[in-house]
């Protein structure tokens, strides 16, 4: 015979337990939303990056829980808590040097640390939860309140970290800031566990540990000049051309920016995207352009000085990225120069129908496209967008066999009437160990693709383009992106030479 009251430690009361387990799952979703920021510089924002990383979170809470439960079974659960808290502040506010320092010495290696990083301190703070049902579970006849009160209370805990995470903390403070707070809260909170469960002999030890995570959240390797809602941003002058200004999102060189020249061109891809405004139009005529992905704003730039009256519409979704580009890479908007801050598919959406000469297709992730700018649904958008004779013109990312950039010409031949491809020759043969930028131009009027190249070629770039039969059989059974299917992620071939991502 079972019987209905349960002998155990002293009981927990329930705003101290729903309290502790609200606080800890929320704890759990801010360290996971967190490390994707983190790991995003040297892996990229890709959905697989993503979904290791709430693989790992997944698992650490599942970890937890079956250890806590086994925990909480023991003499006295009261004197685990605080510890619990308390390693799990420290190593939560070592995240950030930790993370970046392995980052620079391992590149891609980072993971494995950072995957320690999310599960240690994530399958400590999940532990809590069982430990504190065992705290609150005195009378077995309440089992299916207490526990299910519990269950709900942490998922609102989760609901909230996440939420607040995305809306709120990363938007305000760099992402060090939370982190080292997060692990200030939690040593906090186990100090004052610790007064409960009578275990504060040994509180100064984690309260110390805080100190190097914050110096070197503040110092450590891999800071960033700046810390915006999708990017750790550096602007880097170039030693060899005193005006000249590197823009380096997550590692990547995504924009160059000649403050005291803007038809300076740096970067391949931007000469070959001019090349095609030089081809496509009549010399120093004036533009509607729209720009999908700002960046640094080069092109726009070059267009306004080499075509004056060029009005030009930019959606960057970072206000962050456009706040550096006033403050470090003097940006001066105005009448001819609009940029919005949102989503470029939404803002494509908004542009009235035949209103642009050229669209430019320059919007990215890292080294990779937003899956859902590639999309043949996307695509006939920006047709749409387009005036008679308009130019629709891309950056193009991939490596090896090139999966991702057929499959988007196969998009784009679907839509347009003319599809040209241009990159330098060996990449175009797809060569062992090539890749990088790509440019593609899509128009329903004939692309003059020899006049292109000369253009190229002026620019000192050794570029070739392949149109006609030939992209047909470079393109070859390639699927068609479209919103229903575009694995962008799996098609695309990420390699070690460096691409000018915008």
């Amino acid at each position: 015979m079972i019987s209905q009251s349960a002998p155990g430690p002293e009981r927990m009361g329930g705003k101290t337990a729903g309290a502790l387990v609200f606080g800890t799952s929320g704890a759990v979703l801010v360290v996971e939303l967190v490390s994707l920021r983190l790991l995003a510089p040297y892996l990229g924002l890709t959905l697989e990056t993503s979904t290791l990383v709430i693989g790992i979170a997944l698992a650490a809470i599942a970890a937890g829980a079956w250890v806590g439960g086994r925990a909480a079974d023991g003499d006295d659960p009261r004197r685990l808590l605080a510890p619990l808290l308390a390693v799990s502040g420290v190593v939560v506010s070592l995240m950030p040097f930790v993370v970046r320092g392995a980052g620079e010495l391992t590149g891609p290696g980072v993971f494995l640390v950072g995957a320690l990083a999310i599960f240690v301190p994530g399958s400590l703070l999940s532990a809590v939860s069982p430990i504190v049902a065992k705290l609150r579970l005195t009378d077995l006849s309440e089992t299916g309140s207490v526990v299910g009160g519990l269950s709900g209370t942490g998922t609102l805990g989760a609901i909230a970290g996440t939420v607040l995470t995305g809306f709120v903390f990363v938007t305000a403070f760099p992402v060090s800031v939370v982190l080292v707070g997060l692990g200030v809260l939690l040593v906090l909170a186990s100090l004052v566990l610790g007064l409960w469960g009578r275990g504060l002999r040994r509180a100064g030890l984690p309260v110390a540990l805080l100190v190097p995570g914050a110096l070197g959240a503040v110092w450590g390797p891999g800071s960033c000049d700046a810390e915006t809602v999708y990017h750790c941003a550096q602007v880097v002058p170039d030693e060899d051309r005193a005006t000249g200004r590197l823009l380096v999102l997550d590692g990547v060189r995504h924009s160059y920016v000649d403050l005291a020249d803007p038809t300076h061109l740096e970067f391949d891809y931007v000469a070959a995207l001019a090349s095609v405004t030089a081809t496509q139009f009549p010399p120093t005529e004036p533009l509607t352009a729209y720009h999908l992905g700002g960046g640094g704003l080069t092109l726009p730039r070059h267009l306004a000085q080499v075509r004056p009256g060029t009005r030009s519409v930019v959606s960057e979704i970072d206000r962050g990225v456009l706040e550096i580009d006033v403050e470090s890479l003097e940006l001066q908007t105005g009448p001819d120069l609009e940029v919005r801050v949102e989503d470029g598919r939404l803002g494509v959406r908004s542009m009235a129908a035949s209103s642009q000469d050229l669209v430019v297709g320059d919007a990215f992730g890292g080294v990779t496209i937003p899956w859902h700018l590639t999309t043949r649904e996307a695509v006939s958008d920006v047709r749409r967008v387009l005036a008679p004779g308009g130019v629709y013109a891309a950056n193009l990312i991939d490596f090896g066999p090139m999966d991702f950039v057929r499959a988007e010409l196969a998009t784009l031949r679907a839509e347009f009437d003319h599809v040209v491809l241009a990159a330098e020759t060996e990449t175009i043969a797809k060569e062992p160990g090539s890749g990088g930028n790509l440019v593609a131009v899509a128009s329903d009027s004939p692309v003059d693709s020899a006049a292109f190249v000369d253009a190229m070629v002026e620019r000192g770039l050794g570029w070739e383009a392949i149109e006609g039969a030939e992209l047909d059989t470079w393109i070859g059974d390639a699927m068609v992106l479209t919103d229903d299917h575009a694995p962008v992620d799996q098609l695309l071939t990420l390699s070690p030479p460096q691409a000018e991502a915008p």
